[in-house]
Parts: structure tokens; C-alpha cells; sequence
């Protein structure tokens, strides 16, 4: 039976997830998955640190209030982030990185990831920073270390869209894809499209937990951006940077836009979306289209996310599913896990 020690960088919404589903289903997965799960060490920027080689109660780490420091509450706990000792030394043999992700140029994830991969230690993250931004580098880092460095809940949460494509579709070319990758901006064009005003949609969401007090990064398609800058990369071969894929979002989208298209049989969308072009080369945008109701990201309403793959022996193939949500999320991880864990060969 395989016990794998796993290090938490970051303690938010994603593994604080994780976390739970340690203590909800570490016995299944021993039945189940052919592994345990052994919480070593967690490290947050806000509530401190705390390393316990032989195992830490996940119970108790989910109990642990929002609180600046608290880890120190705990027996061996402190309250500052000793991130690179819990990264490098608590020996672990994976790390799940699930800090918040800076569009700007992917830190402090990005060197949390490298310290890892540079200890031989597996990375498991769904941060989308240091995938958009420094993916090719910490892919060549973690094959000349010989570990793994997965990050399916990077794009659509615990929606498996990037091992879909890879696995399933191999064989099948694909070509390009179009999705709805941000759940925020799903709801509040489904809210518009209920009679909500846009400011009425966006606040709306801030309350039920979808959008962040500054919902730029979601309204604007700057979310949507890096998404599709790692599906284009990890499934057409690019070598897109961020600033190549073109950009803008829904907030120009008017009530009444809103109500012509639905008087024309369409949806407002806000689609990310890349091609491989005759001569190799992959175009990408990030812009709202105007979708008949035939088409089929167009009956995806409120929070879900979908992607349309494009495939030359298959024609469209589109998934969905949820896009964000902190169990889902945590879903992610625990199939970068499995993954791992079945290349291992065990």
C-alpha cells in the first residue's frame, strides 16, 4: 500500500478542501485508489506554518479558524509562513500548491513550484500563474528531476479537460477549442439575460461567492486570457505568452444587446478560444460572441464552464461541468494524485 506525504502551500478555500477530503476519504481511497494521504506540513501566508513529519490531523486542520497566525494555535504550529522549510523539509513527497494566482508574472507560486521540483519532490497545483507564465521552464525542471508537475485544476477546476483531451482524444487531432472558462462571467451574462442589469449581475455574484470585490480579472476576460494561454500550449503545441492572445471582455454588453439576441434565437458568451492556422501557427482571443442556440456552448448557463474541443476525425467534442467551487477544485489535485501515482506503476 502506497502512503503519500503531502506538504499544503496555501490554506484557503482549495486545500482546506483538500484537507477534507483527506479525513472524509482517505480509508476509500486506500480500497479504492491503491494510496493514503498523509498531510505533513501546511504553510500560508496568512494564518503561519507548521510541519509534523509523522502526519497532522486533517480534522483538526479544517477546524482551524480564519485567523492571522493561527497555525500557531496548534502543538509545533507558528504563525509566520515558513514556506521554503515546509516545501523543502518536510518530507514530503508532493507538494499541492494553491496559493492565489498573480497574472502578472506568476509569484510567488512560480518559485514556491521550482523550490519543489528542484528537491525532486512531485508538484500538484491549480494555480494558473505559473502554468501561462513559466510552463515550459518548470516542465523541463520537473523532467530533469525526474518528478511529476501536474496541474489539471489550472483551466476548469475539477473538470478534467486538459487530461481529456491529451488521453481520449489522442489520436483524434485536435484543432483548436472554444470554451466558456470563467464562471463568473457565465452568470452574470445568464442573470443579464434574466432581466439583471450588469451591475445588479456582478454584485450578485460578489454575494454568492463567484466573483472576487474587484471582478476585473473576470469581466474583462483577463482569467479567461491565461486559461487559454496553457490549454493552447499543452494541446496545439504553441508557445503562446499571454500578451499574444487578444483580449476583452463583457462589461460593454448592454440589456439591450442582451434582448436582441434573445429575440434572435442567441447568447451572449464570453468565449477563450485558439486555432491552429493553415501554416502552423495558433491564433488566440479572449472576446464575447454572440452564439446561435444551436450552438453548443450556448444552453451553458449560471457558474458552469465548457469547453468545445475541435478534432479532425471526431468533429466538436465539448465537456462541462463546474468551473470553480472549493471541493471541485480540490478534486483537481486529488486527480494530479492519481496520475501520479499510475505512472509510478503502482
Amino acid at each position: 500500500m502506497t502512503e503519500y506525504k503531502i506538504a499544503l502551500v496555501g490554506f484557503g478555500g482549495v486545500n482546506r478542501g483538500f484537507a477534507q477530503l483527506v479525513a472524509d476519504c482517505n480509508a476509500e481511497w486506500k480500497e479504492s485508489l491503491g494510496f493514503t494521504v498523509k498531510i505533513v506540513g501546511v504553510t500560508d501566508l496568512f494564518l503561519g506554518s507548521i510541519v509534523a513529519k509523522d502526519g497532522l490531523d486533517a480534522k483538526q486542520l479544517v477546524a482551524l479558524p480564519v485567523e492571522k497566525g493561527a497555525f500557531a494555535q496548534l502543538p509545533g504550529g507558528n504563525a509566520e509562513a515558513f514556506n521554503e522549510t515546509v516545501i523543502k523539509h518536510s518530507g514530503a513527497d508532493i507538494i499541492a500548491e494553491a496559493t492565489f494566482t498573480n497574472p502578472v508574472d506568476g509569484e510567488p507560486a512560480t518559485t514556491f513550484c521550482r523550490w519543489a521540483l528542484e528537491s525532486g519532490i512531485h508538484v500538484v497545483t491549480t494555480n494558473k500563474g505559473p502554468i501561462a507564465l513559466h510552463g515550459a521552464e518548470l516542465k523541463a525542471l520537473a523532467r530533469r528531476n525526474q518528478v511529476a508537475f501536474e496541474y489539471e485544476g489550472a483551466v476548469m477546476s475539477g473538470t478534467p479537460v486538459i487530461r481529456l483531451a491529451r488521453q481520449a482524444l489522442a489520436g483524434a487531432n485536435v484543432q483548436g477549442f472554444e470554451g466558456i472558462l470563467n464562471g463568473t462571467s457565465n452568470y452574470v451574462l445568464t442573470q443579464m439575460k434574466d432581466g439583471l442589469t450588469f451591475n445588479d449581475a456582478v454584485l450578485q455574484a460578489q454575494q454568492l461567492g463567484y466573483a472576487e470585490a474587484d471582478p476585473t480579472a473576470d469581466v474583462e476576460g483577463f482569467d479567461v486570457r491565461l486559461k487559454v494561454v496553457i490549454l493552447a500550449n499543452e494541446l496545439l503545441d504553441a508557445r503562446l505568452n499571454v500578451s499574444d492572445v487578444r483580449c476583452s471582455g463583457i462589461s460593454a454588453i448592454s440589456a439591450q444587446d442582451i434582448a436582441q439576441a434573445t429575440a434572435n434565437g442567441a447568447s451572449w458568451k464570453l468565449i477563450g478560444s485558439a486555432d491552429r492556422e493553415a501554416d502552423g501557427s495558433v491564433r488566440a482571443s479572449v472576446e464575447a460572441r454572440l452564439l446561435p442556440n444551436s450552438h453548443p456552448l450556448a444552453g451553458i448557463v449560471g457558474a458552469t464552464n465548457a469547453v468545445s474541443f475541435k478534432t479532425a476525425l471526431l468533429g466538436a467534442v465539448t465537456v462541462s461541468g463546474p468551473g470553480a467551487g472549493r471541493i471541485e477544485t480540490a478534486f483537481a489535485l486529488l486527480s494530479d494524485i492519481v496520475a501520479i501515482h499510475t505512472a509510478s506503476g503502482n
